[in-house]
């Protein structure tokens, strides 16, 4: 199998996995962020701009951005619901921003309170508006692999999907298995579709959870299709408040030491990583599912 050389990897704990724990102070939001962007990562989720009522752990995310010791090559990302957000995130000087956008009717409703018609006209106003400031925009198709209220999503549904999306300007596009329904064989499909689509592995990215157990495989099979563009959490936080049971993301120090004993470029150092992942672990104040922070790398050696 001819791996790809190098693979880019977003770590999307600092949103994606604190907005689903008791909330945490900004100061601890901003210490994790740092650290992370001293492992080499390139992209960071840092923060979200949503209602506070509704997300109560993504409130103070100005404070937050306004707070962080930026450094030079770091992508500091936010997402956003809607056009208001978005100019809440372009006031706090994030780098992109991410817009969402369920492919599931039933989820969309409960996840940003509109239909999948009403995001789409949306997408376009936010792209015009990020667009204007030189902000590039990101949009996630979640529930792309299954919704945990309508069950299956098929492929075709998801591809075109991302058609509309990327017709209102968006500049790539990820899609998020939401609710860990994934397997390999439905990564494919997925590929399929949106190959058939015109949609080439090179503008693809992918965001697993692992609430199944499959998120690495799923890893593996987007790399047998040349997909090189990966979300993950530190220590495996996140989850979804709309998507029951949906708890964890991909781990990111798992998912890189993977890789690197593959033989593929992540330009993360793994040791800083783990430090990253005691440092969510203490912030959360519990255990995480990260399998390095239990096991170690593989080249931790035992005495007899």
């Amino acid at each position: 199998m001819q791996w790809p050389p190098a693979v880019a990897i977003r770590d999307v704990g600092p949103r994606d996995g604190l907005q689903n724990e008791e909330p945490v102070p900004v100061a601890a939001r901003v210490r994790l962020i740092d650290a992370l962007s001293g492992t080499g990562l390139r992209r960071i989720e840092a923060v979200s701009f949503v209602r506070a009522e509704a997300i109560p752990p993504m409130a103070g995310s100005d404070e937050v951005m306004a707070a962080i010791a930026r450094r030079p090559g770091v992508v500091y990302s936010a997402l956003v619901p809607n056009t208001k957000g978005a100019e809440r995130a372009l006031a706090a000087g994030a780098d992109e921003i991410e817009l969402v956008v369920s492919a599931s009717e039933t989820h969309n409703r409960k996840n940003v309170r509109r239909s999948v018609a009403e995001s789409l006209i949306s997408a376009g106003e936010l792209v015009d508006l990020a667009h204007g400031a030189s902000v590039p925009v990101e949009a996630i198709v979640s529930t792309a692999f299954g919704c945990p209220y309508e069950g299956d999503v098929a492929p075709e549904r998801v591809a075109q999907l991302a058609g509309h999306l990327l017709d209102a300007g968006c500049d790539r596009l990820s899609f998020g298995d939401t609710t860990g329904m994934a397997s390999p064989r439905r990564v494919h499909d997925l590929l399929d579709a949106l190959e058939r689509a015109g949609l080439t592995a090179d503008r693809v990215g992918l965001h697993f959870h692992d609430t199944r157990g499959t998120a690495l495989a799923n890893v593996l099979a987007g790399l047998e299709r040349g997909v090189t563009y990966y979300d993950a959490s530190i220590g495996g936080l996140g989850g979804c408040p709309y998507a029951p049971g949906a708890s964890g993301n991909a781990v990111t120090e798992d998912l890189v030491h993977m890789l690197t004993d593959m033989g593929i470029e992540t330009g993360i150092d793994l040791d800083a990583m783990l430090d990253c992942a005691r440092l969510a672990r203490e912030i959360v104040g519990r255990d995480l599912p990260s399998a390095l922070l239990h096991a170690g790398p593989r080249s931790r050696r035992y005495d007899a």
